[in-house]
C-alpha cells in the first residue's frame, strides 16, 4: 500500500501537468483559428469609417452608373464623379490638345482626390488651371519635389491646389487637394504634339485609358561581408520602384458601368484639301465648313473612357505632299519642322535579300478577350506573307516562354503549317515576362549567314518595367532590327515607340481584328523593302541644334521627320540619304517655311527624349541626363519626370481641424480585356484591397499565383501560424494522459490478482 501511495502521490502532478499542457495547446490553436475567421469576416467588410482613407466600391445590384461610393456617418453616399471634356486644335504639322477634367465632392466632408490618366506619348505638357467657382488659378512649372513640397503646404494649410505629376511618358497622375462638401473643381492641362504621318494617312490618337500594368517582384539578393560568414546583408534591387503610382484601381465591367464620360472635339485644319477622315474605334459626326477644315465630335455626345481615341484623314489628292517644312519664331530663336518622305525604291532596282524573321508573342493575361484574337490574327497573317528563301521562328511568352524551334528554320509549307497550328492553340493566361522573350529573340545565332535579321513583336506592351526592356535592346539588338505590333484597345505606346526607336525599327497598331490585313499589310511593306539609310541634315548658313542628333533610317512611307533650333531663319537644309542602293538628297529653301505653332515645345520635347534615351544606351551618365532634361524642362516650362505644374489658390477654403479625407479615383478596364484573365474571379472589394490583388496578379507568375476564389465559398487564410499542429497536440497528450490515468488505475487491481 506504501508503495502505491508514493507512486500515485507521484504520478497525479505529472498527469495533471499532462492535461494542462494538452489542453493549452488545443485551446491556443483553437483561438488561432477564431481569430483568423474574425480577421477573414473583417477583411470582407465593405464599410468605409472616418478614420479610413478608402471607399469601397458600389455593389453589383446597386450598379446604376459606375460610381465609387462612401459611407458618412452610416449613410451611403455617391463619392465624386469625374467628367472630362478633350479639346484638340489640329493645325497643319502640330495639335493643340486641352483636357479638362471635372471633380466634385457630394460627402459631407472634405476630401482630396487623385487621378491617374493617360497622355500622349510625345506630347509636351505645359499648362495647368485650376477653376475654383469664377476664380481661375494658373499653375507653375516646378522642379518636381519643390512642386510636391508647395502641393503639401498648401494641402496642410487648407488651401485648394492642384499638382500634375508625369509618372512616365504616357502616364499622368493629378492631384487635387481639400475639396469642400458639395463644391466642383475643374481641373484644365494643355499639350502640344506633332500629328503622325504613315504614306497617305495622317493621324492623331488620344489615350483614354491606362490599361493594368505587370510590375516583376523585386529582387533581394543577400551578400556576405565577412570572410567567415558571421556578417551578411540584404541588397534590394526593384525593377518598378513606383509601381504604386502607375496601377490605379480598376472597376470590374461585369459588375460595375463605365466611369468616366469623356467628350472630344476636334478642330482639323490640315492646311490642304482633305479627303477621307475617319475613327476607327468611335462612332463620329464630322462637319465640313470649308474643303481644308473638319470638325469632328462623338456621335453619342459621351463615352466611356475604356479604349483610345484614333482619328485619321487623307488629302483629296491621290499623294500626300512629300515634303513639308514649317518654323516658329520664340525669343531669340527660331524652331524648325521638318517632313521628308524619301522617295521608295523601284522594284526593278530593289534586291530583295534574304531574311530572319523571328516572331514573338505575348499571351499573357493582359491579352485575354479580343487581344488574343488579333495578335494570333496578325501573326498568321505574318506567317502567310514568308518567302521561301526566308527563315523564321514563333516566340510566345506570358511568365513562361516557349521557342517553337530551336533555330530559325526554312520558310516552307510544312514549318508555316506547324507555326499556324501551333498560334491558333495559344490562350491567354498568366504574368506578362517581356525581357527574356526579347533577349531570347535577339540572341543571334545566324551572324555569318548575312542574312536580313528581324524582330516581330506583338503584345499590348502592359508592363511597368519598361526601362529594363529598353537596356536588354541596347544591349543585345546588333544586326537585328525591331518592329514592334501594338495590340489592343489601349496599348502602351511609349513602350513601344521607344523599343522600336532603340531597335531600328518601326511601331504599327492594331486596334481592331478588321484592322489586321490593312495594318500589317504596311509592316510587311516596311520589312520586305529596304530601308532609306545614311540620312544626314546639313544647314547652309544657319547654326543648328537638330533633333534627333543621329538620324535613324526610314521605312518605306515613313516620314523622317527633324527639329531644329536655329540662331536665324536663312540659308537651306540638305538632307541626303541612300534609297536601297542608290544616293538620295533634297534641298529646302528655308525662306519658303511656313508658320507653325508650339514648334519650341517639340522641339524641347524631342531633346529630352534623346537624353533619356542616351541615359538608356548608355552614351549619357544619369547625372549629366538628368541635368540636361531639368534644364530643358525649366527653359520650356513643360512636364517631365523631373518636373511638375502646381497651382495653389492663395486663399484657405477647409477650416482649420477639419480632416481631409482621401478619395482615389478608380478607372475602366480597357475594352476587350477580360477581368478574369487578368485577375481571376473575385468579390467585390475596396479600392485597398483592389490595387493589393491587382499588385499580387501582376506580381506573380501563374504558376505561383493563388487559384482564383469562386465567390460563394469562403477558404480560411494560410497563415505562417502552427494552429493545427497545436491542436493535434493537445488532442495527443489529452488522450496519452487518458491512457496513463486508466492504466495507472488498474495497476492495483492487477498486483492485488496476482
Amino acid at each position: 500500500m506504501d508503495t502505491y501511495d508514493t507512486a500515485d502521490s507521484d504520478y497525479h502532478p505529472m498527469l495533471r501537468r499532462l492535461i494542462k499542457l494538452g489542453l493549452f495547446l488545443l485551446v491556443q490553436g483553437i483561438a488561432v483559428i477564431l481569430v483568423a475567421c474574425v480577421a477573414l469576416l473583417v477583411s470582407f467588410e465593405p464599410g468605409w469609417s472616418a478614420t479610413s482613407e478608402q471607399a469601397s466600391l458600389l455593389q453589383p445590384g446597386d450598379a446604376r452608373s459606375g460610381s465609387l461610393l462612401l459611407k458618412d456617418d452610416g449613410a451611403t453616399v455617391e463619392a465624386i464623379r469625374l467628367g472630362i471634356d478633350v479639346d484638340i486644335n489640329v493645325s497643319g504639322p502640330t495639335l493643340r490638345a486641352r483636357v479638362t477634367q471635372v471633380f466634385r465632392n457630394p460627402t459631407r466632408n472634405w476630401v482630396e482626390a487623385t487621378y491617374v490618366y493617360p497622355l500622349a506619348t510625345n506630347g509636351a505638357v505645359d499648362t495647368l488651371k485650376m477653376v475654383v467657382g469664377d476664380r481661375v488659378i494658373v499653375g507653375d512649372i516646378k522642379e518636381r519635389q519643390q512642386a510636391r513640397v508647395i502641393y503639401e503646404q498648401a494641402r496642410r494649410q487648407g488651401q485648394k491646389a492642384a499638382l500634375t505629376e508625369q509618372e512616365r511618358p504616357n502616364i499622368f497622375t493629378n492631384s487635387v487637394a481639400n475639396l469642400g462638401p458639395g463644391e466642383t473643381v475643374l481641373v484644365q492641362i494643355e499639350y502640344q504634339e506633332p500629328v503622325h504621318q504613315s504614306g497617305n494617312e495622317y493621324s492623331l490618337r488620344l489615350p483614354l485609358v491606362v490599361g493594368p500594368r505587370y510590375n516583376p517582384a523585386p529582387i533581394v539578393q543577400s551578400v556576405d561581408f565577412r570572410q567567415d560568414g558571421s556578417g551578411w546583408g540584404a541588397t534590394h534591387s526593384d525593377p518598378v520602384p513606383d509601381r504604386d503610382r502607375i496601377s490605379p484601381p480598376l472597376l470590374d465591367p461585369a459588375s460595375n458601368a463605365p466611369v468616366n464620360p469623356t467628350s472630344i472635339t476636334v478642330h482639323l485644319k490640315a492646311g490642304f484639301a482633305l479627303g477621307e477622315v475617319k475613327s476607327h474605334h468611335h462612332a463620329i459626326k464630322v462637319e465640313s465648313p470649308d474643303n481644308m477644315t473638319r470638325v469632328v465630335t462623338l456621335a453619342d455626345g459621351t463615352v466611356p473612357a475604356d479604349r483610345d481615341f484614333e482619328l485619321t484623314w487623307k488629302p483629296a489628292a491621290e499623294k500626300a505632299p512629300s515634303v513639308a517644312l514649317f518654323h516658329e519664331r520664340v525669343g531669340d530663336a527660331d524652331y524648325l519642322l521638318a517632313f521628308v518622305t524619301p522617295p521608295g525604291a523601284e522594284a526593278s532596282t530593289r534586291k530583295s535579300l534574304p531574311r530572319e524573321v523571328v516572331f514573338v508573342i505575348d499571351n499573357s493575361g493582359s491579352m485575354g478577350g479580343t487581344s488574343i484574337v488579333q495578335a494570333k490574327a496578325s501573326l498568321t497573317y505574318a506567317l502567310s506573307r514568308l518567302q521561301p528563301n526566308d527563315r523564321f521562328n514563333v516566340i510566345r511568352f506570358d511568365d513562361t516562354m516557349d521557342m517553337l524551334f530551336p533555330a530559325s528554320v526554312p520558310a516552307d509549307a510544312a514549318h508555316v503549317g506547324d507555326a499556324t497550328s501551333f498560334v491558333s492553340a495559344l490562350q491567354a493566361r498568366g504574368g506578362t515576362e517581356m525581357v527574356p522573350a526579347m533577349r531570347a529573340a535577339l540572341t543571334d545565332k545566324l551572324a555569318d549567314t548575312g542574312m536580313v535579321r528581324q524582330i516581330v513583336f506583338l503584345t499590348d506592351g502592359a508592363i511597368g518595367n519598361e526601362q529594363q526592356l529598353f537596356e536588354t535592346i541596347t544591349a543585345m539588338r546588333g544586326r537585328s532590327r525591331v518592329f514592334m505590333v501594338g495590340i489592343g484597345s489601349a496599348p502602351n505606346t511609349y513602350l513601344m515607340t521607344r523599343a522600336a526607336e532603340l531597335g531600328r525599327g518601326a511601331f504599327t497598331h492594331i486596334g481592331s481584328v478588321e484592322q489586321v490585313e490593312e495594318r500589317m499589310r504596311g509592316l510587311f511593306a516596311k520589312l520586305e523593302n529596304p530601308a532609306v539609310t545614311g540620312l544626314s541634315a546639313t544647314f547652309s548658313e544657319a547654326r543648328a541644334d537638330v533633333t534627333p542628333a543621329i538620324i535613324p533610317d526610314v521605312y518605306r512611307d515613313e516620314p523622317l521627320v527633324l527639329a531644329a533650333r536655329l540662331d536665324r531663319l536663312a540659308g537651306s537644309l540638305e538632307i541626303k540619304g541612300r534609297v536601297g542602293d542608290r544616293p538620295w538628297s533634297v534641298t529646302l529653301p528655308l525662306q519658303n517655311a511656313a508658320e507653325g505653332k508650339g514648334l519650341s515645345k517639340l522641339w524641347a520635347r524631342r531633346k529630352i527624349g534623346d537624353a533619356e534615351a542616351a541615359r538608356s544606351m548608355r552614351e549619357m551618365t544619369p547625372e549629366d541626363s538628368d541635368k540636361a532634361i531639368l534644364a530643358m524642362a525649366l527653359d520650356h516650362q513643360i512636364v517631365t519626370r523631373l518636373t511638375s505644374l502646381v497651382a495653389v489658390d492663395k486663399t484657405p477654403s477647409r477650416p482649420e481641424g477639419m480632416p481631409l479625407q482621401l478619395s482615389e479615383l478608380p478607372i475602366n478596364l480597357p475594352a476587350g480585356w477580360d477581368f478574369e484573365k487578368v485577375f481571376g474571379e473575385r468579390p467585390n472589394v475596396t479600392p485597398t484591397q483592389l490595387r493589393e490583388r491587382h499588385a499580387d496578379a501582376h506580381d506573380q507568375p501563374a504558376a505561383r499565383r493563388p487559384a482564383p476564389v469562386v465567390p460563394d465559398a469562403i477558404r480560411l487564410p494560410k497563415t505562417a501560424t502552427s494552429a493545427e499542429l497545436k491542436m493535434i497536440t493537445g488532442l495527443i497528450l489529452i488522450v496519452l494522459a487518458l491512457i496513463l490515468f486508466v492504466f495507472n488505475r488498474r495497476r492495483p487491481l492487477l498486483t492485488d490478482a496476482a
